[in-house]
């Protein structure tokens, strides 16, 4: 039986949100791994990444996500990268299920903008610079994206109907 749910897909895609609402609808525990990395550190992963680098911020990365691989009834918020580092993805694939929120990019632009200020990436990019930077990405971390059990269209997809495909999925 399925105990554990990973959430992954780009910035702005409604991880956060979706995980909120079917762990609540599911009686389950919400976990978003930026914010558990960030109490863990005590610090924000921006200031961790700038005192320690990207190396060391995967390697923590990966070390939280063994630890909630092994907690049970948790909806997990991943951050936009953690599948695409290390052996993240097989990580989350052996301990429970991988739902890929897919969003276009022309959505997840106009999600992100009024947000530019708050996400050190995306600060000071025009329009058609924060397009161009999300398409890119995009193309980058879809190979890893795409081997999630499950993948959602993001934006059509109704918030009640996750806890249905978690449930369908129980017999993987």
């Amino acid at each position: 039986m399925v105990s554990r749910v990973y959430l992954i897909g780009f910035m702005g895609a409604g991880k956060t949100t979706i995980g909120k609402y079917v762990a609540r609808d599911m009686g389950w525990t919400y976990l978003d791994m930026d914010n558990v990395f960030e109490q863990e550190h005590n610090c924000t992963i921006s200031a961790f990444f700038e005192k320690k680098g990207e190396a060391a911020f995967r390697k923590e990365e990966t070390k939280l996500l063994r630890k909630i691989a092994q907690m049970d009834k948790v909806i997990v918020s991943t951050g936009g990268g953690t599948p695409c580092n290390n052996e993240n993805i097989a990580i989350m694939k052996e301990s429970g299920t991988v739902i890929y929120i897919n969003v276009e990019p022309e959505i997840l632009r106009k999600r992100l903008a009024p947000a530019k200020a708050n996400r050190p990436l995306l600060a000071n990019k025009s329009d058609e610079e924060l397009l161009e930077f999300i398409q890119g990405k995009l193309n980058e971390r879809e190979p890893f994206y795409r081997q999630a059990n499950i993948i959602v269209d993001g934006d059509k997809l109704p918030f009640s109907s996750y806890r249905f495909l978690i449930e369908m999925n129980q017999d993987d």
